[in-house]
C-alpha cells in the first residue's frame, strides 16, 4: 500500500535472482535440513559463487562493493521464504564487518575473502553458559604468553556453530576490568583445543545450527587480535549491535509480511459453516489490525535502513526497532497460527514453522527487556 522508494529496478532485479535461488536451491531441500540440524555446506558454496555472501565487501576482498540494502535483500528474503537454516546474515554482516572494520590488514587480506566466497563460514561467540545480554560478565580468557593467547572457557547458543571455520570470539584479556578487559579474536576451528559441543535441540530454527563450543589452552596468534590492541573489545561490539539489531528487525517485518499472506490465501479458500472464513467479521478485522501494525513496522524499518545507509543510525533507535519489530512478528504469527485453526498446529504447515521460528528473535541480539532499558536510559 505504501511504495517502498529505497530499492530501485537493479535490486528489484537482485531480489528476484535471490528468491529464484532460494526456490530451487534451498526450499526443496529445507526439511531435511532441519532433520539434519544444519543446511548443506554445498548452499554456502553455491551463494560465494554468485556474490550473495557478503556483498557489502570491497572486491578487493572478494566482495561486490554494494551497499547494506543488498543485504537487506537477502535477510528480506531468506525470512520470507521460512528458510530460517540459513545463517548468511550474521557470516555476512555481523563477521565479515567486525574483521573489515577493525581487523589488520593481514587479518583482512586473510579471511575476507574466504568468508565472501564460502571457504569458510564465520560465526560470532558471546554468549555463554552464565553470561548471556550481559557481555561484561563472560568468564572466557585469554592470556598473554609470548607471541599468542592462551584461551579457556566456553560458549553457547552459538548460530553456524557446526559449519563454522572460523570463530569471533569475546573474551576477557584482563579479568579483573569490565567492559575495558574485553577483546575480540578470530579463532579457527580447527585449532588444537576447540572442541564444537552438540548441536542443540531448539524449539525453532531447526536446520540452523546453534552449538556449544569450548576452548581448552587454544593458542591463538597475537595477529589474530582484532583491534590496535587489547581491550577495544566492547567498544567494537557496541558500535556493530545497532546494525545487527537492524538485521533482527528486517527479518522479522519480512517474516510477519509472509506469514500475513499465507493466512490471507488460506483464509479465503478454508470454508467454516458454509462459507469462507474470510467471511467473518473476525476474521477480516483481525487481517486488517495485522495489516496495519505491519505497514507501520515497514515504514519505521526502511526509516531505520535509510539511516543506516547514511551512518547515522543510533543505538536507542536501533534497540526500539528491534524490540517492536519482533513483538510485532510474533503477534503475527500467533494471530495467523489462530486464524488457520488445528492446520496451523501441523508442522508440515509454513504458519506452524513460523510461529516456532520467531520466539528466539525477542530474545537473541540482546533480549527484548534489555532493547526497553538501553531505550530508558536515552532519555
Amino acid at each position: 500500500m505504501i511504495p517502498r522508494t529505497l530499492f530501485d529496478a537493479d535490486l528489484e532485479g537482485f531480489r528476484d535472482s535471490v528468491r529464484k535461488f532460494l526456490e530451487q536451491e534451498a526450499a526443496p531441500y529445507h526439511d531435511q535440513w532441519e532433520k539434519d540440524g544444519q543446511v548443506s555446506r554445498e548452499l554456502w558454496q553455491k551463494a560465494g559463487e554468485l556474490g550473495f555472501l557478503c556483498p557489502c565487501l570491497p572486491e578487493e576482498f572478494g566482495g561486490v562493493g554494494a551497499d547494506f540494502r543488498y543485504s537487506a535483500v537477502l535477510i528480506e528474503e531468506v525470512a520470507r521464504a521460512g528458510l530460517t537454516g540459513i545463517g548468511w546474515g550474521l557470516h555476512s554482516d555481523i563477521v565479515a564487518p567486525y574483521v573489515l572494520n577493525y581487523g589488520s590488514d593481514e587479518l583482512k587480506n586473510h579471511y575476507l575473502p574466504k568468508l565472501a566466497s564460502g571457504e569458510m563460514i564465520g560465526a560470532i561467540a558471546m554468549t555463554e553458559p552464565g553470561a548471556g545480554s550481559d557481555l561484561q560478565g563472560v568468564k572466557t580468557t585469554a592470556v598473554k604468553n609470548g607471541d599468542h593467547y592462551v584461551l579457556n572457557g566456553s560458549k553457547t547458543f552459538i548460530t553456524n556453530g557446526q559449519l563454522a571455520d572460523v570463530v569471533i570470539v569475546v573474551a576477557k584479556t584482563d579479568p579483573k576490568e569490565g567492559a575495558k578487559g574485553i577483546s575480540l579474536f578470530m579463532v579457527e576451528t580447527a585449532w588444537e583445543g576447540f572442541e564444537k559441543g552438540q548441536n542443540l535441540n531448539k524449539v525453532g530454527m531447526k536446520a540452523q545450527d546453534t552449538s556449544e563450543l569450548f576452548f581448552q589452552d587454544v593458542k591463538v596468534p597475537e595477529k589474530n587480535l582484532i583491534g590496535p590492541g587489547e581491550g577495544q573489545g566492547f567498544f567494537q561490539l557496541m558500535q556493530e549491535l545497532a546494525a545487527e539489531r537492524l538485521q533482527v528487525a528486517l527479518g522479522a517485518v519480512a517474516a510477519a509480511e509472509a506469514a500475513w499472506q499465507w493466512t490471507l490465501d488460506y483464509v479465503k479458500e478454508r470454508n467454516a459453516f458454509g462459507k469462507p472464513v474470510i467471511a467473518f467479521q473476525n476474521t477480516r478485522f483481525k487481517m486488517a489490525e495485522m495489516k496495519a501494525e505491519i505497514t507501520a513496522a515497514r515504514v519505521f524499518t526502511d526509516r531505520c535502513l535509510e539511516l543506516h545507509l547514511d551512518k547515522k543510525l543510533d543505538i536507542p533507535t536501533a534497540a526500539m526497532l528491534k524490540q517492536l519489530t519482533t513483538d510485532l512478528q510474533c503477534k503475527v504469527m500467533d494471530e495467523c497460527v489462530q486464524l488457520h485453526g488445528g492446520y496451523g498446529y501441523m508442522w508440515e504447515y509454513p504458519i506452524a514453522r513460523a510461529w516456532a521460528d520467531s520466539r528466539v528473535q525477542r530474545i537473541y541480539a540482546g533480549t527484548n527487556e534489555i532493547m526497553k532499558e538501553i531505550v530508558a536510559r536515552s532519555f
